[in-house]
């Protein structure tokens, strides 16, 4: 009887240590993205303009930013424009993205966003086009739009972001599947634009790519600031122009 009970609470045992390794692997490997994801868009639970903290989009800023990656030296250009874009009866600003590798332009999109009532900022999509050295368009490949061939908007920056939150950014199959996971709301960073604490720092890959993940961190009232990605890739906030 006593070797019955011994056997009994080793199995026991052995459950809740492989329970409690399930729990560990869950929280630290990216969520899982075949559920079920049909967000609802009401035009009339969306407002003009965005002014979410740690991602605000007011027309005539342009965010500057610099550093090294794996292609080269990279000079980036957000400018958020005056222009919109409606999709789906949503009004989306129009952001237009320049990446710019030793000096030549290698990519051009142009990202729409919009801001709903709770403060939640969504991406609707983009128009990207890469360029080649001579400077002529080679791909299109990451475009799409919400409500074409069944792409869906994300949301890329929440309105309270809280540690733990894992949520998808975009949504087209096989074309446009980022993901975001918020990490921390309390990191420090200093770049050339200034030092920086409280940072909101957010975990972000693509389903297509689980490997591949970059940190992003975020200021209140100044938005995206730093980005890395492994021990050497780096692009940081240098400067931001006012129109």
């Amino acid at each position: 009887m006593k070797r019955i009970v011994i056997y009994v609470i080793l199995i026991l045992l052995a459950i809740f240590i492989v329970a409690g390794c399930a729990s560990r692997v869950k929280k630290n490997t990216p969520q899982a993205t075949d559920q079920p994801y049909a967000p609802v868009i009401d035009p009339a639970n969306f407002v003009t303009g965005i002014d979410n903290s740690y991602y605000p989009l007011k027309p005539g800023t342009t965010f500057v930013y610099e550093g090294k990656t794996e292609k080269g030296n990279e000079h980036n250009e957000m400018n958020v424009t005056s222009d919109t874009k409606v999709i789906l009866g949503v009004t989306c600003v129009v952001v237009e993205d320049k990446v710019f590798v030793d000096g030549k332009l290698e990519e051009a999109t142009l990202d729409w966003y919009a801001q709903d009532k709770q403060g939640n900022v969504w991406y609707f999509g983009e128009d990207s086009k890469e360029y080649d050295q001579n400077g002529k368009v080679t791909s299109t490949k990451g475009s799409w739009e919400t409500g074409v061939n069944g792409a869906l908007p994300g949301i890329v920056m929440k309105a309270a972001p809280k540690a733990g939150d894992t949520y998808r950014q975009e949504y087209s199959k096989g074309e446009a599947e980022d993901m975001a996971s918020v990490a921390s709301l309390s990191e420090s960073a200093a770049v050339r634009y200034g030092s920086y604490k409280d940072l909101l720092m957010t975990k972000e890959w693509s389903a297509l790519e689980p490997s591949v993940i970059e940190q992003k961190y975020y200021a209140k009232g100044v938005g995206f600031i730093l980005v890395t990605m492994g021990k050497t890739e780096r692009l940081e906030l240098v400067e931001i122009r006012q129109k």
